[in-house]
C-alpha cells in the first residue's frame, strides 16, 4: 500500500503531512505502508492507493485511481488521523 501526499511545490507542507502520517501509523502499529510526498504535477504520473492533499488541490487528484483525503487544515492532527483511519478502514487495512 502506498500513500502519496501532494502539495503545490512538493516541499514543506507535503513533507510535514508525510511525517505526521508516519507518526500516526507508528502510533497505530500499522506496518507495510509506504508514505511519500510530491508536487501536484509529478503526482499525476505516480500511482498510490491513497492521495492526501489540502482541499484546494484535492479535486485535481480525483480520477488518479486511489482514494483522496482532502484536508481542511493541514496542521490539524485530529482531522488527519480521523480521515486517515476512515480511509484505511474503507480499504480494509484496519
Amino acid at each position: 500500500m502506498k500513500i502519496l501526499v501532494c502539495c503545490g511545490s512538493g516541499l514543506g507542507s507535503s513533507f510535514m503531512i508525510e511525517m505526521n502520517i508516519q507518526n500516526i501509523l507508528n502510533e497505530l502499529g500499522v506496518n507495510g505502508i509506504e508514505v511519500s510526498h510530491s508536487d501536484l504535477s509529478s503526482a499525476k504520473g505516480m500511482s498510490a492507493d491513497i492521495y492526501v492533499s489540502t482541499r484546494d488541490l484535492s479535486s485535481q487528484l480525483e480520477g488518479l485511481g486511489g482514494e483522496v483525503i482532502s484536508l481542511n487544515n493541514m496542521i490539524d492532527m485530529d482531522e488527519l488521523k480521523n480521515k486517515l483511519l476512515e480511509t484505511l478502514k474503507k480499504l480494509n487495512v484496519l
